[in-house]
This record gives C-alpha cells, sequence and structure tokens, in this order.
C-alpha cells in the first residue's frame, strides 16, 4: 500500500474513535506491512489538530529559482547554506544543485 492509503486507514480509524494503539493492531492483522507505531501516533496527533489532508505538505519548490538564490548571495555574501535552506524552504541538497547549476562552488570561505 502507498503512504496516502495507510494515511486515509489511519484517519478513518481515528474517526471512528480508536487509539494509536488500537489502530496500529488493526493495520498488524493487514496483509500488509504496516507503519511503525510513531508514524501511527504522529498522524493520529496531526489528525487531532484539525489536519484533514493525507498528503504530503507540499513546499513551492518551484519560488526557489536560480535567480532567487542568485539575489539573496548578492545581498548577503556570508550567507551560509543551512540558512540559504531556512529562508528558500527546500532542502539541501536541491541548494547544493542550484548553486552548482550558478557555479557557485562555496558560499563563505570560513
Amino acid at each position: 500500500m502507498e503512504k496516502n492509503e495507510f494515511r486515509a486507514m489511519i484517519k478513518h480509524l481515528h474517526m471512528k474513535g480508536l487509539t494509536p494503539k488500537e489502530i496500529k493492531a488493526k493495520l498488524d492483522n493487514a496483509p500488509f506491512i504496516a507503519p511503525a507505531f510513531a508514524t501511527v501516533y504522529n498522524w493520529v496527533n496531526d489528525f487531532k489538530c484539525g489536519r484533514t489532508s493525507t498528503c504530503d505538505a507540499s513546499r513551492p519548490i518551484e519560488a526557489a529559482t536560480p535567480e532567487i538564490i542568485h539575489d539573496i548571495i548578492l545581498i548577503d555574501r556570508r550567507v551560509k547554506m543551512c540558512e540559504l535552506v531556512e529562508i528558500i524552504g527546500i532542502s539541501h541538497g536541491t541548494v547544493v544543485s542550484i548553486l552548482y547549476e550558478l557555479g557557485m562552488k562555496k558560499l563563505s570561505a570560513r
């Protein structure tokens, strides 16, 4: 089964009033490999807090164009890689690949 299908089952069982332990036990009885208890527990907490979607949270990756990253670096040449990741909201690997496209090999000397 795919992640979304597991999440939909967790959501359905949570709406029926089952606890995370009971949900995990039901998933373990099924003929497929069930997610870990921590995963079930985290998703139940998300649904308790009002989450309705079972899909992964989408990030605005299309907003992280090379031009935007280039402009951020030109504004502050001492910007660190972890700061770029936080500012833009994409993964470290994506920032590295965009910097490679721009021909920038390192951001700071220290």
